[in-house]
């Protein structure tokens, strides 16, 4: 397991002091540390569009639509003849995150899903699998007849991204592929409100089971919303689905628009703690928000000047750690937010994926939690029960830093670990 971010090296002394690493300490012996996330497994094909392809297919900018599939194929000849095509990826917003963790942490991720039965050279299903990670175990997929699902994402000129979907195979996770002690045994769940679009379709049963599973054994729900449409369509049920299964909460703050009807991200990070532990709220060149519950005993209070914008002095407490608030005496709401890091790319190439990887950073801290937790248990890091490893402000840095490399790159993607060191950074960036 690879630590997030970049830390200094200490020396604590008197060697007595409880909490030390031993010299014994065999930190290549892994202590089945890992998360689980399933998906609609997908290829993300990015093309060049112009505002009047939308009109023609009846599309509104923004938004994501299930489209039959002699349609994608039609839409897609369109782009390939129209040399339109930018780039062909592996996608889908859980496949993306978990193959970003395996990046940033070094570390074993499990996805769930389908995939086509016979695989050949050069297919979809083909470079799905060599475009990610290898540290993203396919094990525990289930093999259909069928083809590939795609998602056709269309960039216009105000780099906005719309998405059309063909559904191939993607919906039918049959609840029997879901590994049952595989998710018992895992640091986090990870789920998104596509897997919830069709009620009738087997992934909805499987997605349920899974979830089922990870209450029953406490481990952390990671749900994020998708897209403000869908949200829309159904909003009790996605409401209520928060409030009773979910620990982390991911959205932009349209779709928290569509889910809460608040527009301020500080005010839905209020509001999201109201239903769940966590929330990541990305606002697109306003940086990102984190809203979390912490034991007011062991709070601690920022080193960084106050801010007052629809909470006063928000910030207060935004060097501590996130917790479930079960597991708070006395729970206090605290927040963070960042600007875009450096101010963001000087060009964007596109917007898909950013919030993928924002909420991979986060997975990597909550798993390093427990990563180490289990090899030092004593250490003064475990005092309380904690969520995360590092403070929100600190993971608010982290998820930032993440989020613009994939900004500046056509890929939605990490195609390699953040740098070590970086001249644009301060040597306390990474401090605790």
């Amino acid at each position: 397991m690879r630590f997030p971010g970049k830390r200094r090296s200490k020396h604590y002394f008197p060697v007595s002091a409880k909490g030390r690493l031993s010299f014994e300490t065999d930190f290549n012996s892994k202590e089945n540390v890992y998360i689980v996330g399933i998906d609609q497994l997908l290829v993300d094909i990015e093309i060049d569009a112009p505002t009047d392809l939308l009109k023609r297919y009846k599309l509104s900018p923004g938004e994501s639509y299930i489209l039959p599939d002699h349609i994608i194929e039609e839409l897609y000849q369109d782009c390939l003849e129209n040399d339109k095509i930018l780039g062909q990826y592996a996608g889908g917003a859980v496949g993306n995150t978990l193959h970003n963790y395996s990046v940033l942490s070094d570390d074993q991720s499990f996805a769930l899903g389908t995939i086509c039965e016979n695989i050949k050279v050069g297919d979809y299903a083909f470079k799905y699998i060599c475009s990610t990670s290898s540290k993203v175990d396919f094990s525990y997929l289930q093999p259909c007849k069928g083809q590939m699902a795609r998602a056709i994402c269309m960039i216009t000129p105000d780099k906005e991204r719309t998405f059309a979907i063909g559904k191939g195979i993607m919906n039918q996770l049959d609840e029997s592929f879901i590994p049952y002690e595989l998710i018992k045994n895992s640091s986090a769940l990870l789920v998104t409100a596509f897997l919830l679009r069709d009620h009738s379709a087997p992934l909805f049963k499987a997605t349920l089971k899974a979830v089922s599973i990870a209450k029953k054994y406490k481990v952390p729900v990671v749900f994020a919303l998708g897209t403000s449409s869908l949200i829309e369509e159904n909003r009790d049920f996605f409401y209520n689905f928060v409030k009773e299964n979910v620990n982390v909460l991911a959205m932009n703050r349209q779709e928290a628009h569509a889910l809460l009807g608040i527009d301020d991200p500080l005010l839905i990070g209020q509001a999201v703690l109201d239903i769940t532990d966590l929330a990541l709220i990305t606002d697109g060149d306003q940086g990102l928000y984190m809203a979390s519950w912490a034991c007011k005993q062991k709070a601690r209070e920022t080193k960084d000047k106050l801010h007052s914008k629809s909470i006063e002095n928000y910030n207060q407490f935004e060097y501590s750690r996130g917790q479930l608030k079960e597991h708070c005496k006395e729970p206090i709401k605290i927040y963070s937010h960042i600007n875009p890091f450096m101010g963001g790319p000087e060009s964007i190439e596109n917007t898909n994926g950013a919030g993928d990887a924002a909420l991979a950073a986060i997975l990597h801290d909550i798993s390093a939690n427990v990563y180490h937790r289990k090899l030092l248990p004593h250490s003064i890091k475990h005092d309380g029960t904690y969520l995360t490893y590092s403070s929100i402000h600190q993971l608010c840095k982290y998820a930032n830093r993440t989020s613009y490399e994939v900004l500046k790159q056509k890929s939605p993607r990490l195609s390699r670990n953040l740098p070590v060191k970086e001249q644009s950074l301060e040597e306390s960036y990474w401090d605790m």
